[in-house]
């Protein structure tokens, strides 16, 4: 049985958590500051192989006692993404596996420099995006001879949007400032460069329904270090509604509350609602040459809320919780095969979505689109097709 221990007892952590502990495989161990929210986690969900613990994870004492006391064979953080250097430190000094959601370029760095050398596997940036859209994207890069120009876009958005950004607050305001504010790295004329957020804005129809994308940071993960020297064109944009990205420009550039971060989150939580009621979208287009003819390839997958352990989670949660472990199954079920820094795109698409936890990927949940891998065509190349 693999032992893990979860920091983060949140909205992502939580499900993680239901995950693994429910899987039988796995016993977990739920770390959070707040020892009332983990007993509450930990009674919802009635299993006996998960263990609350009171832990201050910015704390490297209390960490390492955690660890010291009770030994695990990786660390899984859900907690905000300044809060992961020291866990991934952490995680160094103990020698075990390391896991996070960051989409924070500075901190994944960091975890790159912390991982040199080491035995076990540190694996940034394995949620929704960066994450899952990392390796979707590079599977339909590998069916191509040359590329020219690969496209990632990802939207975790309300069902029923009822005001004027047109957004729920589907999971951490934090995150979504972060991504928002800072600069988003991309590949342009065959040259990686900065570009600013909330800028590139495009639309998007998917199903007869119209979006827009703009420039978010992070959500590139490491595909433009990966395959940035043999493509024309590469970049990741947020999906919303449109409008919604005006909106934010007056908030975050006319109004300088980019400059003011902590602002700006108490007026999102205070005026934009949370819901369970969302869908996430998936887009990547991937143009180039198979067998000397120019091609596009695509991959669009809609994911709604789903009921896991009696239980309705929203489709955030359910992709980034079913991302993250999946890659953990895969790390923990295939030893010594993944070790130093492991990066998104070094996982197989098919080897995620046929995992028992990936699986939630492919899950229709009754509504119209769901992604499934098959073989088609001469060539042999794995196409993605869509299928009602």
């Amino acid at each position: 049985m693999h032992r893990v221990l979860i920091l983060g007892a949140g909205k992502i952590g939580t499900l993680i958590s239901a995950l693994l502990a429910d899987s039988g495989s796995y016993e977990v161990h739920l770390g959070d500051i707040n020892s009332d929210v983990v007993n509450a986690v930990i009674e919802a969900h009635g299993l006996p192989s998960l263990h609350p613990h009171q832990l201050d994870a910015l704390d490297p004492k209390s960490l390492d006692s955690q660890l010291a006391r009770h030994p695990v064979d990786a660390v899984i953080s859900s907690l905000p993404f300044h809060c992961n250097v020291g866990v991934a430190e952490a995680a160094r000094r103990a020698g075990i596996h390391y896991f996070d959601l960051t989409e924070d370029v500075a901190v994944t760095r960091a975890v790159r420099r912390i991982a040199e050398g080491a035995r076990a596997a540190f694996v940034p940036q394995c949620g929704l995006a960066p994450g899952f859209v990392s390796i979707a994207a590079n599977e339909l890069i590998g069916h191509f001879d040359e590329l020219r120009t690969v496209k990632l876009r990802v939207g975790a958005l309300p069902q029923h949007p009822n005001n004027v950004l047109k957004y729920s607050l589907t999971w951490s305001t934090e995150g979504l400032i972060n991504e928002y504010g800072n600069p988003c790295e991309a590949i342009v004329a065959g040259r990686r460069v900065e570009v600013a957020p909330l800028e590139g804005l495009e639309e998007i129809e998917i199903d007869g329904k119209l979006y827009e994308a703009f420039n978010t940071s992070g959500g590139l993960g490491s595909l433009a270090e990966t395959h940035g020297a043999r493509v024309e064109s590469m970049d990741y944009k947020t999906m919303r509604y449109p409008g919604h990205c005006a909106q934010m420009r007056l908030l975050m550039n006319d109004l300088k509350l980019n400059e003011d971060r902590a602002t700006l989150k108490r007026i999102l939580e205070n005026a934009v609602p949370q819901t369970l009621q969302d869908v996430v979208i998936i887009y990547v287009a991937v143009t180039g040459l198979q067998d000397g003819q120019l091609r596009e390839e695509n991959y669009v997958n809609k994911v709604y809320p789903q009921n896991i352990g009696g239980r309705l989670w929203s489709a955030i949660q359910v992709t980034t919780a079913a991302g993250i472990s999946a890659v953990v199954d895969l790390v923990l079920s295939n030893p010594g095969r993944y070790h130093g820094f492991a990066r998104q795109e070094d996982f197989s698409l098919m080897d995620v979505l046929q995992n028992r936890f990936g699986r939630h990927y492919a899950a229709n949940v009754g509504k119209e689109v769901s992604a499934h891998m098959v073989v088609t065509g001469s060539v042999g190349h794995q196409r993605l097709v869509r299928r009602k």
